[in-house]
């Protein structure tokens, strides 16, 4: 994990650049359909704050966090709200957020710290919460451009969910 930290501290003026303006309306719709129109958000590991920024618009309330110090900065700056600098493991609120965005976000985790980061995000979710994740498809870890990635294919996922409460 220190590695793909290391990267994106080195990297984040690129990464910004590259990643703070995609258009990701249409999933944007899917998970705000899902919680309403309020709410308290959460966009853990949020890069470049892409996506913190455009719930801020839409008129919710948004914490976000990264581990990355330099893209939490970054982050900072564009969405005018404080982001914290944090790992998925240091996250600890419980029944606090009507939804949860982790995009392209723990797909950077280990393997085995996945379950209990996802576990970690589910207890920060009040009940009827909206909880979205997303990942590469495929099965196991590799390194790619210095940073490490869990891929998971749809069964691992279900798995993953299935092992939640509710």
């Amino acid at each position: 994990m220190t590695q793909t930290i290391d990267y994106y501290n080195r990297n984040a003026e690129t990464f910004f650049q590259t990643t703070a303006s995609v258009d990701m309306e249409p999933l944007y719709a899917r998970f705000l359909n899902l919680i309403g129109s309020k709410g308290l958000l959460l966009d853990a590991g949020c890069g470049s704050g892409r996506d913190a920024k455009a719930f801020k618009e839409r008129g919710y309330e948004v914490d976000a966090f990264d581990a990355s110090i330099e893209l939490a900065q970054r982050a900072t700056s564009h969405t005018g709200i404080p982001v914290a600098v944090m790992s998925f493991l240091d996250f600890n609120s419980t029944e606090l957020y009507d939804g949860i965005w982790a995009c392209a976000s723990l797909l950077h985790l280990p393997q085995a710290d996945v379950s209990t980061a996802v576990q970690r995000l589910w207890q920060g979710l009040k009940s009827g919460g909206v909880l979205y994740v997303s990942f590469k498809l495929g099965a196991g870890e590799r390194i790619h451009g210095e940073r490490h990635f869990t891929d998971l294919d749809e069964a691992s996922l279900r798995a993953l969910i299935q092992s939640l409460p509710d």
